[in-house]
């Protein structure tokens, strides 16, 4: 489901005295976090702040403005930050792991039977791996791969696959 403000990372410390954080991102990379001049410190945009960061590492060390002492930063400490969805730049077919949670998975070539929802998604370096929680609480592990996955459609919350033999019970 598209959204309009996702999780991007968490402050999880302060970096030198001048005020700087360093930011866990939640993100493919801290690159990624760069991009952006302005981040949000609620889900709905309401609390804007300016940021320039970099990255270090697989964090980014972050200068928030109005944030000027060691005293400061160490407030933000454990503050999860949003991003406004707009402002991210995504090829097209790409979509934020946050959008396809929640997705109604279903089948490609029967549109009636739904295997039920996306839960979550492991990242396992080959390809990724969705979590499939069907309506009687099992869960069901299906590789995101083009022959599997068939299409996605964030905007109206529809996956469809096609799954390989054996992962659903059900199917002979």
């Amino acid at each position: 489901m598209i959204k309009e403000y996702l999780e991007i990372g968490k402050i999880t410390s302060t970096h030198g005295i001048r005020g700087e954080v360093r930011i866990e991102p939640w993100c493919d990379s801290p690159e990624f976090l760069k991009k952006f001049k302005v981040l949000y410190y609620d889900s709905k945009g309401e609390k804007p702040f300016k940021i320039a960061s970099r990255p270090h590492g697989h964090m980014a060390i972050a200068k928030i403005e109005g944030v000027d002492s060691i005293e400061e930063a160490s407030k933000l400490r454990n503050k999860v930050i949003y991003m406004k969805r707009s402002e991210a730049k995504l090829p097209k077919g790409k979509y934020f792991i946050a959008e396809l949670i929640d997705c109604k998975v279903i089948d490609a070539d029967n549109e009636e039977k739904i295997y039920g929802i996306l839960s979550d998604v492991s990242e396992t370096g080959a390809n990724d791996v969705w979590h499939i929680k069907a309506d009687d609480g099992k869960e069901y592990l299906i590789p995101a791969i083009p022959p599997v996955v068939i299409s996605t459609d964030v905007e109206t919350g529809i996956i469809k696959i096609r799954p390989l033999k054996g992962i659903f019970e059900d199917e002979n």
